[in-house]
């Protein structure tokens, strides 16, 4: 394998996230949602994210790397993760599913940003929105004008999503420093990188829930 150092690292942890994401949203489309039509529509962003799941795995064997092994290392962060983050409810799986899975996609989409164009492209392939956004901010614009209340009580709840990410995020990258080597290059300013890296997190955050409208 001839790619940049951190390679393996990001296709294998951006390829659990996609697995998780697709078992995640099936249990959700299954347990929570209030009508078929919404179980439906939850059900085809599931597949969309197992599309990019087989986009990683199979990229990752062109190169020679064990498609499990290179997701092994980040089974239990992500989990954990799943696990602290567990939905009660269908507008708080709407939000985790837009708010905190974005956030753990933008900052896969920064360590992305320097590698070489194929690896970058696929990257950006498999982090394509597919409908989520669109999906979520209806969903929950709605929930919210139907009950006012419930506004503050998600938007503590995209907080708490976004606060247990970054922690997960800050684990993963010191077990694994060439995945974070891809966000600091070597005689970079890291202060000022890693500055720079959470004001852009920080800023599509707020978008995100400017958008929901909380």
């Amino acid at each position: 394998m001839n790619e940049s150092p951190g390679v393996a690292d990001l296709l294998g942890v951006l390829a659990y996230a996609e697995l998780s994401a697709f078992t995640r949203m099936t249990e959700d489309a299954a347990h929570l949602a209030p009508s078929l039509a919404d179980r439906a529509a939850l059900s085809e962003l599931a597949v969309a994210e197992y599309a990019h799941f087989r986009l990683l795995r199979d990229r990752l064997t062109e190169l020679g790397v064990d498609p499990e092994q290179a997701m092994r290392p980040f089974a239990e962060a992500l989990d954990a993760w799943h696990t602290q983050t567990r939905p009660a409810d269908w507008l708080q799986a709407l939000v985790k599913a837009y708010v905190g899975v974005g956030i753990a996609l933008d900052f896969y989409r920064e360590a992305a940003r320097r590698l070489e164009p194929s690896i970058a492209k696929l990257v950006d392939e498999v982090l394509a929105d597919e409908g989520r956004a669109g999906f979520a901010v209806e969903r929950v614009r709605a929930g919210v004008a139907a009950d006012p209340v419930a506004s503050g009580r998600l938007a503590l709840w995209a907080r708490r999503l976004v606060g247990e990410a970054l922690s997960q995020g800050q684990r993963v990258a010191a077990a694994r420093p060439e995945l974070a080597g891809l966000l600091v290059r070597s005689g970079d300013d890291d202060q000022a990188e890693i500055s720079r890296l959470f004001a852009a997190l920080t800023e599509e955050h707020g978008k995100r829930m400017a958008a929901l409208g909380l």
